[in-house]
């Protein structure tokens, strides 16, 4: 059994390091690429989000790596990414890929399913050794989020331009080349160079925050390296979402069926009240959130036919109004183009600089 399994964001560190622990065999997608979009497309619905079609070609060019076994988490509700894995296993059948899906969910039908999956999965492995694997991958997608957060901050106020995505884009080769916990040490080398970079102390970026669907979010494929781009504007960004707080709250937690209680909820119950599937009342509230810090403005992205984030984003006027914050939504799918994206993103910026201005210029008048 060889196991492959869809790229997001960092996400593939975390089953790297996973499957490096648990003696798995195992093959890494090739970064998401135009290509990878391309062949997606080609075999998926006209009509499906973006995140299934590159999902199919991440699992196309697995297999075309010798993968025969694909892995994929599980969801529920009204968000489409609930039935991702039987249509991905039908489209394949359809190809002639004769490859096994095993899908990691808690269901209806409880932890014996699921404990069944793993072990077939990991079968010389006890359940305690499982455990402590998942619990290094997830510790090291963690720390991974935080280090991305901590670029987000470092970006903006460096005096050499570039030097944050140079350490970063040095971290990505070396946590791909490190086996099981040594990810630990490429992360705390990363870390270490982040805090070494010489900042402007006199900078005040502006800060955004970013809210939307939490494949276009994360992945860089889909959100054209939205934070880079901004960051290297001299902006410092937020996500809202990251891949650690999702398996915490969506799979964990879901699964678990604990209760959640999260300030967002709070924040977004005013204008949505009930959890309509995806992450709609996350973008809402974080938005909301987001006013309340003192941000200079919230990017929606999320990709196009993506049920929930349309309800999002027919609310997302009232509270930009409520809160006097602008809000830049990009939608995103396989004919997205970059230029018209980046347009819209260098036009967000400078009217939020002018706006920040003139909010300086009003004080000044006022005699504050």
């Amino acid at each position: 059994m060889k196991v492959t399994f869809p790229h997001m964001g960092n996400i593939h560190l975390l089953i790297k390091t996973l499957f490096d622990e648990l003696d798995v065999d195992y093959v890494i997608p090739p970064k998401c690429s135009k290509r990878t979009l391309e062949l997606g497309s080609k075999y998926t619905p006209e009509m499906a989000c973006i995140p299934l079609k590159i999902n199919m070609g991440n699992f196309l060019e697995g297999i075309e790596r010798g993968a025969d076994t694909i892995v994929i988490t599980g969801g529920a509700g009204p968000c489409r990414f609930g039935y991702y894995a039987e249509m991905h296993r039908q489209i394949l059948a359809d190809l002639g890929k004769d490859v096994e899906i095993i899908t990691i969910e808690l269901n209806e039908n409880g932890i014996g399913e699921l404990i069944a999956k793993l072990r077939k999965l990991f079968p010389k492995k006890t359940l305690a050794t499982i455990a402590k694997g998942f619990f290094d991958g997830f510790k090291a997608i963690k720390q991974t989020d935080a280090l991305e957060q901590y670029s987000f901050y470092v970006r903006p106020r460096e005096l050499q331009k570039g030097a944050t995505d140079q350490i970063m884009k040095q971290f990505e080769s070396e946590a791909m080349c490190a086996k099981g916990r040594d990810i630990f040490k490429a992360i705390k080398l990363a870390k270490d160079k982040l805090s070494e970079v010489k900042r402007d102390p006199d900078c005040r970026p502006l800060k955004v925050g970013i809210v939307g669907e939490i494949y276009t979010l994360i992945e860089p494929l889909t959100n054209m390296n939205i934070e880079p781009i901004l960051g290297n504007m001299g902006i410092e960004v937020d996500r809202s979402l990251t891949i650690s707080e999702w398996i915490k709250e969506h799979i964990i937690k879901g699964g678990l069926k604990l209760k959640k209680e999260n300030d967002f909820v709070k924040a977004a119950c005013p204008y949505i009240k009930t959890m309509i599937g995806g992450h709609a009342q996350e973008t809402v509230g974080h938005t909301v959130l987001y006013a309340q810090k003192g941000f200079d403005g919230v990017v929606e992205i999320y990709p196009l036919t993506c049920m929930p984030e349309i309800v999002a984003n027919s609310i997302l006027p009232e509270v930009a109004k409520d809160f006097d914050i602008p809000v830049l939504t990009l939608v995103m799918d396989e004919i997205t183009g970059e230029a018209g994206y980046r347009t819209r993103i260098d036009a967000f910026a400078d009217m939020l600089y002018r706006r920040r201005e003139n909010k300086r210029n009003e004080l000044v008048l006022s005699g504050n």
